[in-house]
């Protein structure tokens, strides 16, 4: 089921084609990069290097060679959980990280310790790069979002909010900021002034996750009512709701080209859907619930990281991140 609000059908589907793309290319490749869950996975701009962040408090770093993951480095500096990460937009080295233990720290890839490190008031556990690289923003479990100079390493600005905030993030352009917060809607702010230009209201239950895709047309919202929002970052309109999931969207990632969208939850399966139209492309079974996933970018390679499944008394797939896509 699928309802539009406001753009034009798409006149071309390309629906049929990446079915066939993904029937003939459904392998998935597992790798061992953590000893516990894995939080969150992402790739950096360039697609050379993929990063995992663990409840084993590390930060894994895995060199992507066309077909396969190499792990090359280990960060043991946070002191609580990894729970997100995020690369900078255009430099290829630099990865920051939010942790359980209050820190928000940047690393260079090429050195084998953080180069900076940032304490915050709580727990961390939402964190983006804006567009421009000047400011990262975390968000931690008192709903204090925090935005941070990248050049100097100081907190600029502390909002604190009334409501529940869950993901954040700036727009493609890097003048809106938007959360989703536990009242069912999207807030977005004008940038840096943070005074509210809109509410974006298209759920019945609480808005967890957000993403933009990379042409700067849209961004998507998923909510604990299993059911994901397509909106027009123009004019905050509604076009398309993707209700096709069970349980709460925990994750969202458009591909590169921004033509697909990945959603996960605790379905067995990541629905991989057409942004144009919201037709089901294909369905990546999964034996745990999906917390995280991640289009490489610049090819049509899914990764994505499940709860630990515990099978005869003993542990399958503990930190073991997956990527999907590859022929069979």
């Amino acid at each position: 089921m699928m309802l539009d609000f406001g753009e034009p059908p798409s006149l071309t589907s390309r629906a049929d084609e990446y079915k066939k793309i993904f029937t003939s290319h459904q392998r998935t490749k597992e790798f061992k990069g953590h000893t516990a869950k894995v939080h969150s996975v992402g790739w950096n701009c360039e697609g050379k290097y993929l990063a995992s962040g663990s409840f084993d408090q590390t930060v894994s770093l895995f060199a992507f060679n066309q077909s396969s993951l190499s792990k090359i480095l280990s960060f043991t500096e946070h002191e609580g959980s990894v729970d997100q990460l995020c690369w900078h937009k255009t430099n290829p080295e630099l990865l920051c990280t939010a942790g359980g233990d209050k820190t928000v720290r940047i690393w260079d890839t090429r050195q084998i310790k953080c180069c900076s490190t940032i304490n915050t008031k709580g727990e961390n556990i939402n964190i983006r790069w804006s567009p421009d690289g000047k400011t990262i923003a975390v968000g931690n479990k008192e709903d204090l979002v925090t935005f941070i100079d990248t050049r100097t390493c100081q907190k600029i600005i502390e909002k604190q909010f009334n409501y529940e905030v869950n993901e954040i993030g700036w727009n493609n352009s890097g003048n809106l900021f938007f959360i989703t917060n536990g009242l069912g809607a999207v807030p977005v702010f004008q940038y840096p002034e943070l005074q509210v230009l809109h509410v974006a209201k298209g759920h019945c239950g609480t808005c967890i996750c957000i993403d933009f895709d990379p042409t700067g047309k849209h961004f998507a919202v998923g909510s604990a009512d299993a059911s994901v929002s397509i909106w027009l970052v123009d004019s905050f309109v509604c076009v398309r709701m993707i209700p096709r999931l069970s349980w709460p969207v925990r994750a969202l990632h458009f591909s590169h080209d921004g033509n697909l969208l990945a959603a996960a939850s605790e379905d067995l399966f990541i629905d991989v859907s057409e942004v144009s139209t919201g037709a089901r492309v294909f369905d990546i079974p999964v034996e745990t619930p999906t917390f995280t996933v991640a289009w490489h970018p610049k090819r049509y390679i899914l990764a994505y990281a499940c709860d630990d499944k515990e099978i005869y008394d003993r542990k399958k797939d503990v930190g073991t991140l997956k990527l999907f896509g590859f022929s069979n």
